[in-house]
């Protein structure tokens, strides 16, 4: 037996003694985890926004240590260290090869990691074994690569952020965040936060945000237009999710401009002729973290880039529920489960 996460329904997350995984699949792998963490998805099930039929085991986010692998598995082996998406990808499909990966003919997507171990599904195309054993000090970003880090990634990527131009985030949870960084590290030279956060507005700034917008919908919209010479952002990275930040997000945006979107969509409905008329061209949905694993790994490895800073609570895991509700609270930006 192990210890796991498990949620029975809204508010409703307990740390309890679980089966520990087996190998199932000859595609499998078992991997003891280094660290796992609360993912702002996690909190749509917990809220009661999305419908919890039957006890879901909880956790998409994971690194750590290979222990066993199938038989049929080639590129990792027991005593790397690995880093997964949380979307399982052979890496072979056409939709893979094409860099969709999230889109993988056999995706599913990974549950459970939210414990001590955990069992990854085609290990081969979705986990990536880092060089050397990192130090303690880069798991945290490690950890980041996995799924708040990738998503934020694909959110700049998805925008088409370009050296030079000018970025605005919609949503400074810890995607968001990740979006400012990413956006950085591809050259932005004006990244425009929106943010009422103080904790939140520090760590975009340190992440590269050169304005903070604290003002939201059509208050937020108007100020991004003064801000911009009335022009709009050539990228848009919309983080949330919900109907009011994918219109702010579709308003900020110059024509011609791009909008990244990876908020898991609640309540979101577009009208086609505002659409039409706003000339704004839109890519996103999961990200295809796999694609960005290698180049994401290797910058936390030489220390180049620190997502880790976005973890600002952690607990062990036996107190997982407190973790889920300081984020809930919003007391937290992201809680760091320490196994």
């Amino acid at each position: 037996m192990m210890l796991g996460t498990v949620l029975y329904g809204p508010r409703d997350v307990r740390c309890e003694d679980i089966p520990e995984p087996q190998i199932v699949e000859p595609t499998d792998a078992i991997i003891r985890l280094s660290a796992s963490c609360v993912c702002g998805s996690d909190l749509w099930p917990y809220r009661g926004a999305n419908e919890v039929t039957a006890p879901m085991h909880m956790g998409h986010e994971y690194c750590g240590v290979v222990l066993e692998v199938g038989s049929a598995v080639t590129t990792v082996k027991p005593g790397q260290f690995v880093v997964g998406s949380f979307c399982i990808s052979d890496n072979t499909c056409p939709h893979c090869r094409f860099g969709f990966q999230s889109s993988c003919e056999q995706r599913t997507f990974m549950t459970g990691a939210q414990a001590s171990i955990a069992r990854v599904p085609l290990a081969d195309g979705t986990l990536v074994a880092t060089p050397e054993m990192p130090s303690e000090d880069l798991i945290p970003s490690l950890l980041a690569t996995s799924d708040v880090l990738g998503t934020g990634w694909y959110a700049a990527d998805a925008a088409r952020v370009q050296p030079g131009s000018t970025v605005a985030v919609v949503g400074d949870g810890a995607v968001g965040l990740m979006g400012v960084l990413a956006a950085k590290q591809m050259g932005a030279t004006r990244i425009i936060a929106m943010s009422r956060h103080k904790q939140r507005q520090e760590l975009a700034e340190e992440y590269g945000a050169t304005d903070i917008v604290a003002e939201r919908g059509d208050e937020g919209v108007a100020r991004i237009k003064a801000l911009t010479k009335n022009v709009g952002a050539d990228s848009v990275l919309e983080c949330v999710g919900t109907n009011e930040s994918m219109q702010q997000a579709i308003h900020c945006t110059r024509p011609g401009g791009m909008i990244g979107y990876v908020g898991v969509p609640h309540g979101v409905t577009f009208d086609g002729q505002s659409l039409f008329f706003s000339q704004t061209g839109m890519l996103g949905g999961p990200a295809p973290v796999r694609r960005f694993l290698p180049h994401l790994i290797n910058l936390v490895m030489r220390r180049q880039i620190n997502p880790g800073k976005v973890f600002d609570f952690e607990v062990p895991l036996k107190d997982v529920a407190e973790g889920y509700k300081a984020m809930d609270e919003r007391r937290a930006i992201k809680t760091l489960l320490r196994v």
